[in-house]
């Protein structure tokens, strides 16, 4: 297969060097000149929870030649009417685009390439870029994992091979509940992501913190009680299941905190990408995150009221309201609940 990643920042620059380290042929696409040539010249590397550097192929989107099998699809939501436009005329009729995106983008992406060319893939670990040609691994190693599903629930001999190629990044499983999977992530992102973006620290410092840690347990609250009323079944992440982080009374929402902080404790040192696009000046991907829940909540009459906030704030610092500071906890109003 001709495999490409398209949108080779933190993760995508990770992908393609482990993709390439254990037999793989891809070429990474990217729209930072600096960084493809970069990448060209020193290789791929990843520091933090890995030590590698690995000679990888980078070109920029203009470069890009004839048509591809598979295509890694990572360039944020917020880049998709023009990344996607470029990447059309590259695809024959068989083509796939795995799209390894936040939120539950496979119909934005199917409205430019055609429903049958995509799949989708929920990935569960975290990267930061940090300069031309080096990202850092912020989860650990024995913690990445991915999940891979047709939009029709379906497993295929492509999906296999697909499958075949994501497992050299990491292990990878299969999954028939595509939208499940989804949302589960979904629910990952909306919860220390929102808060991350929304604090301008770590995962570990809202982990640290009793009223940032609240907030993200109400985040997964609102996000479970959408995904409940969408008709929606959750698929384990890890091997957990985030039905049970769902709660009613003060004294389970304790409880539901412990359980993020033991879930997250592997990835304590991530930044949330919303929050790197932040510093590099960047619109982020808030409306594909916390504001699809908020936006489902619209539409199903589930009130979601920490999750407005956390696009309220990042929308705000986006705007020059707000700094990306830890300060910004004070916004957020907590209702008491029954004990």
């Amino acid at each position: 297969m001709k495999v490409a990643i398209l949108g080779a920042g933190s993760l995508g620059t990770i992908s393609g060097a482990l993709i390439t380290k254990n037999g793989g042929d891809v070429v990474l696409i990217d729209a930072n000149r600096e960084h493809v040539e970069a990448l060209n010249k020193n290789g791929a590397t990843i520091t933090g929870k890995m030590d590698i550097t690995v000679p990888v192929k980078a070109i920029t989107p203009d470069a890009m030649s004839g048509e591809y099998d598979l295509i890694l699809y990572l360039v944020k939501q917020t880049y998709n009417e023009s990344a996607l436009k470029a990447l059309v005329p590259h695809l024959h009729k068989d083509s796939i685009v795995c799209t390894l995106q936040n939120g539950v983008p496979e119909d934005a992406v199917a409205a430019h390439v055609g429903r049958e060319k995509v799949m989708g893939c929920a990935v569960g670990w975290g990267a930061t870029w940090l300069r031309p040609g080096v990202s850092e691994l912020t989860s650990e190693s024995d913690k990445m994992t991915l999940d891979v599903g047709e939009l029709d629930g379906t497993i295929r001999d492509r999906t296999k091979a697909v499958a075949a190629i994501l497992e050299k990044i990491c292990p990878t499983e299969i999954t028939t509940n595509l939208p499940g999977i989804r949302w589960s992530k979904l629910l990952i992102n909306a919860t220390l992501s929102g808060m991350s973006a929304a604090l301008g620290c770590t995962f570990g410092e809202v982990l640290d913190n009793e009223k940032a840690l609240a907030c993200v347990a109400l985040i997964g609250n609102e996000t479970i009680a959408v995904v409940h009323k969408l008709g929606v079944a959750l698929e384990k992440i890890q091997g957990a299941d985030l039905n049970i982080l769902a709660f009613q009374t003060q004294a389970e929402m304790a409880a539901r905190a412990g359980i993020y902080k033991m879930v997250f404790g592997p990835h304590r040192l991530l930044k949330a990408s919303m929050l790197q696009d932040i510093e590099k000046g960047l619109k982020t991907e808030i409306d594909a995150i916390n504001g699809i829940v908020c936006e489902n909540g619209r539409k199903t009459g589930v009130p979601t009221p920490i999750n407005d906030t956390v696009v309220s704030i990042v929308k705000g610092i986006e705007q020059g309201k707000y700094k990306a500071v830890f300060d910004n906890l004070s916004i957020f109003q907590l209702t008491k609940l029954p004990e």
